[in-house]
């Protein structure tokens, strides 16, 4: 009976296509094809390395609700939107945010006293980040942006204009990254 059941799996397992968990893997960093956020459905929509002159600092993954390719497009639409920090090595609490303010500089000016104080507030949350550590941000329409660091929720910060500035980072007309990384996390080949 058992012979019978495990040739029934095997047959089984033969005729069923493989289903991958994992919609893209970039320098050994694997992030799934679709994640989901308060019941909706959210796909990745690329992946991007961030180099700094020749050291790998981290990976990046963009999930939205449909995949874009058009950056207007995202900050523009007040959806979801999630983006992964993998680590690649370590990064000290003031170089990361030393880059979040040049993100606001850079992809938001003339920004407002408020959204200053909501980076600082993003700023504060920081801490330092080694080899596999992830930060994390999720913004939720009506809620704000999620603040994750290491798997802990640590904050969130309201409102879209923020969400905005701090996606501009990574897909501005000025992303830290650079043109390539804002390409690669964009999907455009």
């Amino acid at each position: 009976m058992i012979r019978k059941i495990l040739l029934i799996v095997m047959a089984a397992l033969l005729v069923c296509p493989a289903v991958s968990l994992q919609a893209g893997t970039l320098k050994g960093v694997d992030m799934p094809d679709s994640i989901e956020v308060e019941g909706q459905k959210l796909v990745l929509n690329g992946m991007a390395l961030r180099k700094k002159i020749i050291f790998k600092v981290y990976v990046a993954g963009l999930y939205l609700p449909t995949k874009e390719k058009n950056a207007k497009k995202i900050l523009g639409s007040d959806t979801m939107r999630h983006i992964v920090m993998h680590f690649l090595r370590s990064v000290k609490k003031g170089q990361l945010n030393d880059a979040w303010m040049d993100g606001l500089e850079d992809n938001t000016p003339g920004a407002s006293a408020d959204l200053k104080k909501k980076f600082d507030i993003l700023c504060s949350y920081m801490e330092n980040v080694k080899d596999k550590d992830r930060v994390v941000f999720t913004y939720i329409p009506g809620k704000g942006t999620e603040v994750k660091v290491k798997g802990k929720v640590i904050g969130n910060i309201e409102g879209k204009a923020f969400a905005d500035a701090l996606f501009a980072s990574w897909i501005g007309p000025k992303p830290g990254p650079g043109k390539g990384f804002k390409d690669d996390i964009l999907g455009i080949d």
